[in-house]
């Protein structure tokens, strides 16, 4: 990088390190939104760690973990020999940076390849048809409506919806203890970007869903593995668990447990959230207390829920139940954002929680099959691979014998089935012989998955031995 551009770039990062935290983190978040806004372009050279370091008046090691960071992230490259540059954006869906999976399920969602069965990103594909019902509904109401729209913290009927919903679950909860967001992704957003500081500490679960982590990231927060629930005596700034149906593994919490993870919060002033977007997909039809019902915990405890992984994934509706002054700062913050969402489907997702049992139970019954089926062929056709049968939710969480689910997955994607490696699902990169598969396909499609799956087995393991019949069906 010349000297013109090193200036400009000095001129872009401003007072970056006027914030708190490590002064790397503070100048991986600043480098970060250049390059998310596109100021810095792809493929653009960045300064060596030298030169931008004296430029700055910092340390060289300062530069290097942010540069490592960013790399770790998938938004830069570095090369001994190259230096380092801004990533292209045409990177494969599947690359690796620094031992860390970039995330295949928000780049296989941006990116979607070709002629490729999407195993990654586990959401419902066909709407039942009470969402059409719901939405005839809704439109209905639209005429008797006397309001621009414009409702950050949600509609009031659906806010009252919800607020019902949880009193009925034992948590008595009122609408002002409610905001509506676009999607469980958003109101991590939000309560990311509320609570956590560069240079915070977040402690998550692991495994655990990979979108919680790139929201972390994005805030530059430090991301600490939950050895256990006792972790929260170090007081991070946010905690993030997932004891019902925890994405990918599909584990549910004790309730002795829960009890404990509510005290802890409670004592040690730890803000909690408790993801339960899978909560409602129990195979057994039984459905766990939140936490915010177990123990004096309930102030410090945010529940997040959504309505995307029960009726249909692009039913951008979720919501965040909380204490009320949290709800009313969060309202502000998003009316920032986008004023608030889109109110037809606000008003269709009431109509849905009105009928929330009888689309449950039509769903489990379909979701259900299709996971026994997907057992059955992985147990004949891929023997050697481990995983426990799924207590409900969408995903299978699959160990390979030997090798990892990063290679793999670049096999697999050449024979038509994406996969997605353990790595994206572990805040510190770990869990490489793992990937998680999804049973949402009908079972026609899981076979012919499989079947390729087991096709790219054969070529991956080397072995050499015939592995199916049937032909390789991309």
């Amino acid at each position: 990088m010349n000297g013109a551009n090193l200036d400009d770039l000095v001129d872009l990062l401003g007072r970056w390190a006027s914030g708190r935290g490590p002064l790397y983190l503070l100048l991986a978040a600043r480098l970060r939104a250049l390059i998310d806004d596109g100021v810095v372009a792809p493929d653009e050279p960045l300064p060596p760690d030298r030169v931008l370091a004296r430029r700055l008046a910092v340390g060289r090691g300062t530069v290097v973990a942010a540069y490592d960071l960013l790399q770790q992230e998938g938004r830069v490259v570095r090369r001994q020999g190259s230096g380092t540059r801004v990533a292209p954006l045409d990177l494969p869906a599947t690359r690796t940076a620094d031992g860390v999976a970039a995330n295949p399920l928000l780049l296989h969602i941006l990116y979607p390849p070709d002629n490729v069965q999407l195993l990654t990103c586990a959401a419902p594909h066909d709407a039942p048809p009470e969402l059409w019902e719901a939405y005839a509904e809704a439109a209905g109401r639209l005429a008797g409506m006397r309001d621009m729209g414009y409702q950050p913290a949600g509609n009031p009927e659906l806010r009252a919806e919800l607020a019902a919903y949880y009193t009925g679950r034992g948590v008595p909860t009122s609408p002002a203890e409610v905001i509506v967001t676009t999607g469980a992704q958003q109101a991590l957003t939000l309560l990311t970007g509320l609570l956590v500081a560069p240079g915070d500490t977040v402690l998550a679960e692991t495994p655990t869903y990979p979108g919680a982590l790139e929201a972390f990231r994005h805030a530059a927060a430090v991301i600490r593995p939950a050895t256990s629930i006792e972790d929260l005596r170090e007081r991070p700034a946010l905690a993030y668990f997932a004891p019902t149906l925890r994405n990918p593994d599909g584990t549910v919490m004790d309730n002795p447990s829960r009890r404990r993870l509510a005290a802890l919060a409670a004592e040690h002033d730890v803000p909690l959230i408790d993801d339960e977007v899978r909560a409602e997909l129990c195979f057994s039809g039984e459905r766990p207390g939140p936490l915010a019902g177990f123990g004096p915990g309930g102030e410090q405890v945010i529940t997040v829920g959504s309505m995307s992984k029960l009726v249909w994934g692009g039913l951008r509706v979720g919501w965040i139940r909380a204490a009320a002054p949290l709800i009313s700062r969060l309202a502000r913050l998003r009316a920032v954002h986008d004023l608030g969402g889109e109110v037809v489907s606000q008003l269709a997702a009431a109509a849905l929680l009105r009928r929330l049992d009888e689309v449950r139970a039509a769903q489990l019954r379909t979701w259900r099959a299709r996971h026994d089926h997907l057992c059955a062929e992985l147990r004949a056709r891929l023997p050697s691979w481990s995983f426990e049968p799924a207590l409900g939710g969408h995903t299978l969480w699959v160990r390979l014998p030997h090798g990892d689910a990063d290679s793999f997955a670049q096999v697999a994607l050449r024979h038509g089935v994406a996969v997605a490696p353990g790595r994206s699902f572990d805040p510190l990169g770990g869990h490489a012989d793992h990937m998680r598969l999804h049973f949402l396909f009908p079972e026609e499609e899981l076979s012919r998955a499989v079947n390729n799956l087991a096709v790219a087995w054969a070529s991956y393991d080397g072995a050499g031995r015939t592995v199916s019949r049937h032909p390789l069906i991309v």
